[in-house]
């Protein structure tokens, strides 16, 4: 058996497989995001440890004594500072934070930076945070002895190691992606050296080994942990998008669409990622919507609801009847406008507007956002046949039919696909203990029903989405 540990942005889930790679077990931890000025996203380093050592305790101590090894995957981006004592200097801040667009900018003006990056420089990534620490908080940034990933800061607490692997370093933008090793010409552009970043290896590398003291507490042999990856590429692994062309859609707090390649293809104008996989000799391009599941968290709140009572809302008003558009950009966006400064807006209220015609809105803007970043990654060469769907958003097929008309592409959704990345990492973490190949240990659980795209709504919401993209541009720099 092997345990994967997922640190997402809203909670830790920890899972559980056998040796068939099914899952069986599973447990949930939440989290919580502190935003301390507009733009702002930060979490406690800490926090994230007790999260993760209460969802491992949760589970059943039978089959914890049986785990042959661990496999970690997390919130990418993130920027954790420590130390010289190895303790974090501040909360960590996060992915969706905007603080560095200044920084950001900078960087993407330097000779050559974007070329080594294969990635437009955004306020997203981690160095243009490191930047802004040097600029706002000097004093803590001299006292910088490393920075880690947030994945990595947990296999810190667990084995003593600083280590991270290629899909979760590709978004720091000081690796050199296709040659898969940090670069030194990056680090200098960021102010960084070497010395104080992890070791960095594959996805199925074996890191280290688990603390006396933790083992004890979770009841476990002193087992080995794998690097594993970033949340989204460790979610492919997860459900089996692993082979040139193959692709997902991650509904989580921000919205994914993640497609593998063979080799690095970078798209920089078009804002479209491109990172490496967590698997030898793979990559892939992303498309990034800031703000997913995110925003029905934000809607539930606004009209005072669940986020099951806004489905259950929104399907009762029906696909594309209202007159509301919302634009879903509650953290700024990545692809394909990189406009940290974009906020959200719900247009076109009138007397009628009322909770179920603010729900359809809001998934339908959602989905616009995500077809927008569809568009770029198929203009970057992309070719995507059909999307395995994973994330909390996989549980509504009505979104499902939103979002199969949108994008116009056929949604694939399988078993489990809610856990993908905690999936993915326990996956890891068995190639890395007993080998084997890949393709096999990482194929796509059983497929549990598809949603076709319907020609109806297709040509409904296509209209819709034109109002929608007229609307971004004018409200733009607002």
């Amino acid at each position: 058996m092997h345990l994967g540990i997922d640190l997402g942005t809203s909670s830790v889930k920890a899972v559980i497989v056998d040796g068939d790679a099914t899952v069986v077990a599973q447990a949930t931890a939440p989290l919580a995001v502190a935003r301390p000025q507009p733009g702002w996203s930060e979490q406690d380093p800490d926090d994230w440890w007790t999260a993760a050592d209460t969802a491992v305790l949760a589970l059943d101590p039978g089959l914890r004594r049986n785990v042959r090894g661990i496999g970690l995957a997390g919130q990418m981006h993130g920027a954790v500072v420590l130390g010289g004592d190895d303790r974090p200097l501040r909360p960590a801040i996060l992915w969706n934070d905007g603080r560095s667009a200044a920084e950001a900018a900078t960087l993407g003006t330097t000779p050559g930076f974007t070329e080594r990056a294969a990635n437009l420089a955004m306020p997203g990534f981690t160095a243009p945070k490191l930047l802004w620490l040097r600029d706002h908080e000097p004093a803590l940034f001299a006292a910088i002895r490393t920075a880690l990933l947030p994945k990595d800061y947990l296999r810190l607490r667990m084995t003593g190691d600083k280590a991270t692997d290629l899909s979760d370093a590709s978004g720091t933008l000081w690796l050199d992606v296709a040659g898969r090793r940090w670069s030194d010409a990056l680090l200098v552009a960021g102010g960084m050296a070497e010395a104080q970043l992890p070791v960095v290896v594959e996805g199925t590398a074996v890191t280290g080994v688990l603390r006396a003291e933790i083992a004890d507490r979770w009841g476990m042999a002193r087992v080995a942990v794998a690097a594993g990856g970033g949340d989204n590429a460790a979610g492919a692994v997860g459900v089996g998008v692993v082979a040139d062309g193959d692709a997902l859609l991650s509904l989580g707090t921000s919205g994914v669409i993640f497609v593998a390649t063979d080799t690095l293809r970078p798209d920089p104008p078009r804002a479209v990622h491109a990172f490496c996989h967590c698997l030898p000799g793979l990559w892939h391009q992303m498309s990034v919507s800031l703000s997913a599941a995110a925003c029905l968290d934000w809607a539930a709140r606004l009209t005072g609801t669940t986020v099951a009572g806004l489905f259950a809302a929104a399907e009762a008003t029906g696909i594309g009847t209202g007159p509301e558009l919302f634009l879903p950009y509650l953290s700024g966006e990545r692809t394909p406008h990189n406009d940290a400064a974009a906020r959200g807006a719900l247009l076109s209220l009138d007397h009628e507007t009322d909770r179920g015609r603010i729900a359809a809105a809001v998934l339908e803007g959602v989905a616009f956002a995500l077809a927008d970043g569809l568009d770029a990654l198929r203009a970057a060469g992309s070719r995507v046949a059909e999307l395995t769907v994973i994330g909390g958003g996989a549980r509504s097929r009505h979104w499902g039919r939103i979002l199969a008309a949108t994008l116009d592409s056929p949604l694939v959704y399988l078993a489990g696909a809610e856990i993908g990345p905690a999936l993915g990492a326990a996956r890891l973490a068995a190639l890395a203990v007993d080998g084997g190949a890949p393709a096999e240990v990482c194929r796509r659980p059983p497929v549990a029903y598809r949603i076709d795209p319907d020609a109806a709504l297709v040509a409904r919401l296509a209209s819709r989405r034109a109002a929608f993209a007229d609307r971004y541009a004018r409200l733009k720099g607002l």
